[in-house]
């Protein structure tokens, strides 16, 4: 079985040395392409090949479709334009390739937009942190007063954002040279933030929300068209103290409903954070995670059930090994000769 992964983030080099170790499945070829000449994946695929860059859309798909025949593709792991080609199936279909997605393409689109997902999400499914979604000053004012009565702190995100990126704790006491002095990371001083409201009339969709002050869980899972095959709780510790692999009941509960609720497939993340009230859901990351290598240490290769799952045969899974704390050691590694083309453009960055 030869599997396609094309362009995605770095994390896909743990599923790749994990399938490098996976047993009681029939031989499989790995090839990886990347925009980026130096992708750090390359070094742990059978086969590589660099994507041209700036293609999207059709123009995507027809080069897609091409190496597909040209690589005889069997499996095609879909990350870079995921939502658009998987409303080509057929396409795929006819020339021998099976799309391995995480979710069908509506699905992938509301799971990108925290508003709507928040909004549309049944509580008997999952549960989310208190949220109003806010697009000016005056709807922002609202909501702080109106959660301010239920929770002491609250926190502000963009309604679409990866990483994070955007995540503001809202501090009522400190002003923005204090956090710059102080090296204070992801706060905002509310009044200041407010002032520059004052000057952006209406602005894209942001969520005030209370703010989770507990642990915080990654669940990294692997599924079968809605059936979770295995999920595997990282609950993250005080720096330096790496991660704990755990078994919270609530939230492996959630797991399973979130996953046969949006029919889930493949590798995907889940993650979650403690509030007074418990566990809430934060997001469903439609990749593997960061992390991925450290949740595997416990005993199961999510990597290898994904694979099996594919090609029909029975699972093969130990007993996870709940109580190991768990960590990453970095490694250098030579990516290329200086005689190769190194030159990084924006779209590479998510590498």
């Amino acid at each position: 079985m030869r599997i396609w992964f094309n362009k995605t983030f770095s994390s896909i080099s743990s599923v790749l040395m994990c399938l490098r170790q996976a047993v009681d499945i029939e031989p499989i070829t790995t090839i990886v392409t990347h925009t980026n000449t130096a992708a750090p994946a390359f070094l742990v695929a059978d086969e590589y090949a660099v994507e041209p860059k700036g293609l999207m859309g059709e123009a995507y798909l027809k080069w897609c479709l091409q190496f597909c025949e040209e690589q005889a593709i069997d499996v095609f792991w879909v990350a870079k334009e995921a939502r658009f080609l998987g409303g080509q199936r057929d396409k795929f279909a006819a020339i021998g390739t099976q799309l391995l997605l995480v979710a069908e393409p509506e699905v992938l689109a509301l799971l990108g937009r925290k508003g709507d997902f928040y909004r549309t999400l049944p509580p008997e499914v999952a549960l989310v942190m208190d949220n109003i979604a806010v697009h000016n000053k005056t709807e922002f004012d609202q909501a702080v007063a109106t959660l301010s009565q239920q929770h002491k702190s609250l926190c502000i995100k963009p309604s679409v954002s990866v990483f994070g990126l955007g995540f503001r704790v809202l501090d009522t006491k400190r002003d923005s040279i204090t956090h710059l002095v102080k090296g204070v990371e992801y706060e905002i001083p509310l009044s200041e933030l407010r002032a520059g409201m004052e000057n952006t009339p209406e602005f894209p969709e942001m969520l005030v929300m209370e703010n989770l002050r507990g642990y915080e869980w990654s669940v990294d899972c692997a599924g079968d068209n809605g059936q979770l095959l295995c999920a595997i709780q990282r609950r993250k510790l005080a720096a330096g103290l790496g991660q704990l692999i755990d078994n919270n009941a609530e939230i492996q509960g959630m797991v399973e409903r979130l996953t046969q609720h949006f029919k889930l497939n493949g590798i995907f993340n889940i993650q979650f954070k403690l509030g007074a009230n418990g566990p809430r859901l934060l997001e469903i990351n439609t990749r593997p995670s960061g992390g991925f290598g450290m949740a595997c240490l416990a005993g199961v290769n999510l990597a290898q059930l994904v694979v099996q799952a594919l090609q029909g045969k029975a699972l093969s899974m130990a007993p996870l090994q709940y109580g190991l704390r768990v960590g990453e050691m970095s490694m250098p590694v030579i990516l290329g000769r200086n005689d190769q083309d190194t030159t990084v453009e924006i779209e590479d960055l998510e590498s």
